[in-house]
C-alpha cells in the first residue's frame, strides 16, 4: 500500500468535510444519539466552515491517502492557549482521524510525524490535545507517542455529554 501525506489546500474542503463525517461517525457514532449527530456534523463539518478553518493562517491540515484514496486526515492549531497549561502559546492538536479499514497501516503515526515536524518548525514548546476519556485506545497511542495526562476538560452538544483527558507533550 502506499502511503502519501501532504497539505491541505481550501480546495480539498470537501473531501476534508466527508473524511470528518465518516471517521467521526465510525469512531463515536455507537455513542451519539443519530439526530444530535447529525446536528453536530451540519455544525461542525460543514464544507463552508471546514473550507474557512483550512484558510486561516493558525491553522494546518494534512490529508493521507492510500493508494491515491483519501483515508485520513490530520489538524493542527498553531497557537492554542489553555487556561490550565503553564504555556501560554501552546499548539493544539485538533484532530487525527483515520478510516476505520485503514487503521493498522502506521497512517495515524504518519500523520502525527508530520504535525510534530511542523510543531519543531514552529519552535513550538507545548503540544496538547483533548481525547475523550471512554477511548482508551487513542489515549494509549498518544501516551506511546509522549504525551502524558495533564488534567480533564467537559464538552457539551445538546443532549450530549462528554468528559475529555487534556493530554501534553513538550517539545
Amino acid at each position: 500500500m502506499k502511503i502519501e501525506i501532504r497539505k491541505v489546500t481550501p480546495e480539498d474542503a470537501q473531501v476534508i468535510a466527508l473524511l470528518a463525517q465518516v471517521t467521526f461517525r465510525e469512531a463515536f457514532g455507537h455513542i451519539w444519539d443519530a439526530e444530535v449527530l447529525k446536528k453536530y456534523f451540519l455544525e461542525t463539518f460543514n464544507t463552508a466552515k471546514i473550507r474557512s478553518s483550512i484558510s486561516k493562517p493558525n491553522n494546518v491540515f494534512w490529508i493521507a491517502f492510500a493508494d491515491e484514496l483519501p483515508v485520513g486526515y490530520a489538524k493542527l492549531k498553531i497557537v492554542s492557549p489553555y487556561q490550565k497549561l503553564t504555556d501560554k502559546a501552546p499548539a493544539q492538536l485538533q484532530k487525527i482521524y483515520v478510516m476505520n479499514d485503514f487503521i493498522g497501516n502506521k497512517i495515524g503515526e504518519q500523520l502525527q510525524e508530520v504535525l510534530f515536524r511542523e510543531v519543531k518548525n514552529q519552535n513550538i514548546k507545548t503540544l496538547w490535545l483533548a481525547v475523550w476519556d471512554g477511548n482508551d485506545k487513542a489515549i494509549r497511542f498518544y501516551e506511546k507517542h509522549g504525551f502524558h495526562k495533564e488534567t480533564k476538560y467537559h464538552y457539551d452538544f445538546e443532549s450530549m455529554s462528554f468528559d475529555y483527558e487534556v493530554m501534553i507533550k513538550n517539545f
